[in-house]
């Protein structure tokens, strides 16, 4: 299990010895299947901010994330940060506020958001949106 604010930060490396594609700024999240669909990094030249789909990622660890190779990077998916996030329950009652995302490094499925109300299992996400993030009331 990896946190989400364990992994902003690090450099995303590939698997030449070149230098870092750049340096994870987020994660992206597809909540209907639950898991994380892109890295996002900034780097390169102009610094500017790209993705990376999760399949292109080998391997996610303390000191970088690792990717099977040098391609170029999506289209940055919308930004919809879940960190930060406020959370509300389907019938609009307030959860509070995303501190951070537990997640399986090795498969990107996400396992749970903790708010500042507590801690919430990712089955029981229903979408993401400009406004927020919303649960199923448990």
């Amino acid at each position: 299990m990896m946190l989400f604010t364990e992994v902003r930060g690090l450099p995303v490396v590939p698997p030449a010895e070149s230098g870092p594609l750049g340096t994870v700024t987020s994660l992206a999240v597809d909540i209907a299947s639950g898991a994380v669909s892109h890295v996002r990094l900034r780097g390169g030249r102009l610094r500017r901010e790209s993705a990376l789909p999760w399949d292109a990622v080998r391997a996610v660890g303390p000191g970088a994330v690792r990717v099977r190779s040098a391609a170029a990077p999506d289209t940055v998916p919308p930004r919809h940060d879940l960190l930060g996030r406020r959370v509300l329950t389907e019938t609009g009652s307030g959860h509070g506020t995303v501190l951070d995302v537990a997640f399986d490094p090795g498969t990107g499925r996400l396992l749970a958001v903790f708010t500042t109300r507590g801690e919430v299992p990712a089955d029981r996400l229903l979408g993401l949106g400009d406004h927020a993030l919303i649960v199923r009331a448990g």
